[in-house]
């Protein structure tokens, strides 16, 4: 039903059938507008992944600050003495609902009083995570986080394969301790 302020439109006004409307010449002004605003402004885009918007070079494009909260690429965390602080309780791998990550357990060293477990072998197929935090949320000693670190291109499958060593090396500027300890 009509408002009493609108006027009803004829049956021969109705859109796109005047001359103008079918050219489309207003919309193609609309266009050429926009994209010569966008070349006087300069580039409007980073060149990712050369580039991204964690780049110092490249933050005044991002829109506010980096997220903390943004779900990005996974690190295992090393405690005080430099080792991995994963116990190998295989809670991460049972909370991914993506079954994206493999942990075979083994025994610690003899000198290791903290634990008995540790990982022999820890490996995340970056291609089927789905970077839903869940392994983060479920790791009771915090041994494993996301960052915000974007996603990282690759030319191979293999390569998205990340085993312990690249976990431990992918990002330190996070193995920074976020919880407290007990």
């Amino acid at each position: 039903m009509a408002s009493s302020h609108e006027t009803p439109k004829k049956p021969d006004e109705r859109p796109g059938k005047s001359l103008l409307d079918r050219s489309y010449l207003v919309e193609i002004g609309k266009g050429l507008a926009n994209t010569f605003m966008h070349m006087i402004g300069g580039s409007q885009t980073v060149q990712y992944p050369e580039r991204t918007i964690y780049d110092y070079s490249e933050r005044e494009r991002a829109i506010g600050h980096e997220n903390p909260r943004s779900r990005g690429e996974h690190i295992l965390v090393e405690d005080e003495l430099g080792r991995e602080k994963c116990v190998a309780c295989l809670l991460c791998m049972a909370a991914c609902p993506a079954v994206c990550i493999f942990i075979e357990p083994e025994a610690a060293p003899e000198d290791w009083k903290d634990r008995d477990r540790r990982p022999k072998t820890f490996e995340i197929d970056m291609l089927r995570c789905i970077y839903c935090g869940y392994c983060e949320e479920a790791c009771p000693c915090d041994a494993i986080r996301l960052t915000p670190k974007p996603y990282t291109v690759t030319t191979s499958r293999e390569e998205r394969i990340y085993d312990k060593e690249r976990l431990l090396k992918n990002n330190p500027g996070y193995q920074t301790p976020q919880r407290p300890k007990k």
